[in-house]
């Protein structure tokens, strides 16, 4: 493995901030839009219909502009990392691995996340690039930065609809990671299990892949089991 690319939402970046702020602006309690969110993961829906559950006539990028003027916008700093997240970088750097995080996101949040220096060669979101998972267009720019073959540049995320099936049809190598609210309902679910190349539970576990060979038989899990051909993209997970 030549690159390993990196979503951020529930990835890198924990979530619970995020939705506790939203249920703040809203003046709800945070379980509730909690348990909304959950709700939607596990009828494989966007999860900000959770926010339109609550207030059904809301647009929610004029809502997001809303509340940045109000001074309560992004926030995100270090305790909002995952924390195997600076170690794993470091290793896979220090393997002579390129590291590039891009996942869907606001510039906003691409600043945040560049000011906390993580060890990676490039931070991008999607906002920053004008598309965002799961267009097909977004895994052409991830091809096009990551310097390196598509069958030698994995794409990491916990998001089957979003990361795992259209990294997978751009021709990368995908590793499903056991995490946030997608991450675990999702993991055991067949497509999910057929289309990675490897199950993760941890950041950590990348390191391991470093050398695996590229050709694409067969995907392995976190515990080395190996399985067969990769099914196409389950139609009722839809994208964040």
């Amino acid at each position: 493995m030549e690159t390993i690319v990196l979503g951020i939402g529930e990835t890198l970046v924990r979530d619970d901030r995020h939705w506790a702020s939203w249920a703040n602006w809203l003046g709800v309690p945070a379980h509730t839009l909690s348990a909304l969110v959950g709700a939607a993961v596990a009828q494989g829906r966007d999860a900000t219909d959770a926010l339109r559950v609550l207030r059904p006539d809301m647009d929610v990028d004029e809502a997001y502009l809303a509340r940045a003027a109000a001074g309560r916008g992004e926030h995100l700093d270090e305790s909002d990392l995952y924390p195997d997240v600076r170690p794993a970088l470091a290793e896979l750097r220090a393997a002579g691995v390129r590291v590039v995080v891009a996942g869907n996101g606001t510039v906003r949040a691409g600043e945040l996340l560049r000011a906390l220096d993580l060890p990676a060669d490039l931070v991008v979101t999607s906002d920053e690039w004008g598309v965002r998972k799961p267009d097909p267009a977004f895994f052409a720019r991830v091809v096009e930065v990551a310097e390196a073959e598509p069958s030698a540049t994995l794409y990491v995320g916990d998001h089957p609809a979003d990361d795992l099936f259209p990294a997978a049809a751009a021709g990368l190598r995908t590793a499903h990671l056991r995490r946030g609210a997608y991450g675990h309902w999702w993991a055991e679910h067949p497509d999910v299990v057929g289309a990675a190349d490897f199950r993760v539970n941890a950041l950590t576990e990348l390191v391991g892949l470093v050398g695996a060979h590229s050709a694409r038989p067969a995907f392995e899990d976190g515990s080395g089991a190996v399985g067969g051909a990769r099914p196409a993209r389950v139609s009722y997970l839809r994208g964040l």
